[in-house]
C-alpha cells in the first residue's frame, strides 16, 4: 500500500522516529563513502510551481545518491488544474514514474495529487505547510542533543507555512512552540486547536519576541514576506521590524540554544549577520539536513520491500544453517525389516 507525506498527519510518532534513524544512517554512510542503490531503476517526478535552491537540489541529489533518477517539471509542461485536470496528471505520472514531489502554492493541489496518484506523493512546500523543512530542522536538533519532547522552539516572525508545520510537529512530539508574530499575522488557529486537543506538545501565540525567546532551546525565523507575497514587502517591513533574531534576543535564550533559519535569509531584516554567522548558528547544518531527511523519506516511501532503517552496506548476512534431514533407516536394519526378511526366506 502506497504512503504519502503531504503533512505531519501522514506520520505516526514511530514513523517519524524511524525517518530520523534512517536519515542519520544514510548520512553516516555518505560520509564513510558507502554507496547505496535502493532506488536503482526508480524515478521521481519533481513538480515545481515555485522555484527553490534547496528543494530542487536536495531532492535531485537524494535520488542520485540512492541510485535513482529524477525529472524536473514546471507548470509550463503540465498546466495542472488548467490545461489538464489534477486527477489525469496523477494517473498519467503514476504510469511513468515511481514517486512525485510537488512544490506549489495551493495546498489542496498537493492533497488532490496524492489522492489520485497510485504512487507516493511528497509535499516539498505549499503555502500552508512545509513538512520536509521541519523534519530536517528536528534532525538538526537531535544532532545538537536537543530533546524533541522537552524543547522550547521560539519562532519569531510571520505565522507562515513553516510556523504551521512547527505547530503540526507538536501533535507528534512534546515540543513547546512559541510563535511570536504581529497581530493579524498568526498561523492557522485550527492547527493550534488540534495540538491543544490531542497534544503531546504545547503551542502559544506570544506578541513579545523577548518573551518567546526566554529560556528557549531554538530561535527560529523566516523571511517576513514569503514567495508570492513580494507586493506586501514594503507594507510588512515596519510591522515586523521588532521581530528580528539578533544578539539581544539570543541572550534571552538558553546558553546552549541554537539559531535556525530555513533560508533564503534577508540579513539585516528578520535576522542579523552576527546571529546567522555566530557560534550558535546551525543554519547551514540545517540546510544540509534537507538532503539527508529527504533521502530517508524517499527510502521509506519508494524503496521496494524495505522496512525500517537501512542496514549497513558490505556486511554479509549470516546464512541459516541447513536443516538436517532425517535419514531413512537402512533397509533391513529395523526389527520390522528383519522380520520381513526372515519370512521371505
Amino acid at each position: 500500500m502506497k504512503r504519502d507525506l503531504v503533512s505531519f498527519a501522514d506520520l505516526s510518532r514511530a514513523q517519524a522516529d524511524r525517518l530520523f534513524a534512517t536519515a542519520l544512517r544514510l548520512k553516516a554512510d555518505l560520509r564513510a563513502g558507502r554507496r547505496r542503490q535502493e532506488l536503482a531503476q526508480r524515478t521521481l517526478a519533481l513538480i515545481f510551481h515555485k522555484p527553490s535552491l534547496r528543494t530542487r537540489v536536495s531532492f535531485e541529489v537524494a535520488m542520485t545518491q540512492l541510485g535513482g533518477t529524477s525529472l524536473f517539471i514546471t507548470e509550463k509542461e503540465i498546466g495542472m488544474g488548467s490545461r489538464e485536470p489534477v486527477q489525469d496528471v496523477a494517473r498519467v505520472l503514476s504510469g511513468y514514474v515511481d514517486g512525485i514531489m510537488i512544490r506549489t502554492f495551493d495546498h489542496q493541489l498537493a492533497v488532490d495529487l496524492a489522492r489520485h496518484a497510485a504512487i507516493p506523493v511528497v509535499n516539498g512546500l505549499t503555502d500552508w505547510l512545509h513538512p520536509c523543512q521541519i523534519l530536517a530542522d528536528m534532525l538538526t536538533m537531535k544532532e545538537r542533543r536537543i530533546d524533541l519532547d522537552r524543547a522550547v522552539v521560539a519562532f519569531i516572525g510571520d505565522g507562515n507555512n513553516v510556523a504551521n508545520s512547527w505547530i503540526e510537529a507538536a501533535t507528534l512530539f512534546g515540543l513547546t512552540v512559541r510563535i511570536s508574530c504581529p497581530e493579524g499575522y498568526e498561523p492557522d488557529p485550527n492547527l493550534g486547536a488540534k495540538v491543544k486537543a490531542a497534544g503531546p506538545g504545547h503551542v502559544a501565540i506570544v506578541r513579545s519576541p523577548e518573551e518567546a525567546a526566554e529560556g528557549a532551546d531554538v530561535l527560529y525565523t523566516d523571511v517576513w514576506a514569503s514567495m508570492g507575497q513580494e507586493a506586501e514587502r514594503e507594507k510588512r517591513l515596519p510591522i515586523f521590524r521588532r521581530y528580528q533574531v539578533n544578539g539581544d534576543l539570543l541572550r534571552r535564550a538558553k546558553k546552549s540554544a541554537i539559531v535556525l533559519h530555513c533560508l533564503p535569509a534577508h540579513r539585516g531584516e528578520e535576522i542579523t549577520n552576527d546571529a546567522i554567522e555566530g557560534p550558535q548558528s546551525a543554519v547551514f547544518q540545517q540546510a544540509e539536513n534537507r538532503l539527508h531527511v529527504q533521502k530517508a523519506i524517499l527510502f521509506e516511501l519508494m524503496a521496494p520491500s524495505k522496512q525500517g532503517a537501512p542496514q549497513r552496506q558490505g556486511v554479509p548476512r549470516k546464512r541459516a544453517a541447513p536443516k538436517k534431514s532425517a535419514r531413512p533407516a537402512a533397509r533391513g536394519r529395523t526389527a520390522a525389516g528383519r522380520a520381513r526378511r526372515k519370512a521371505g526366506r
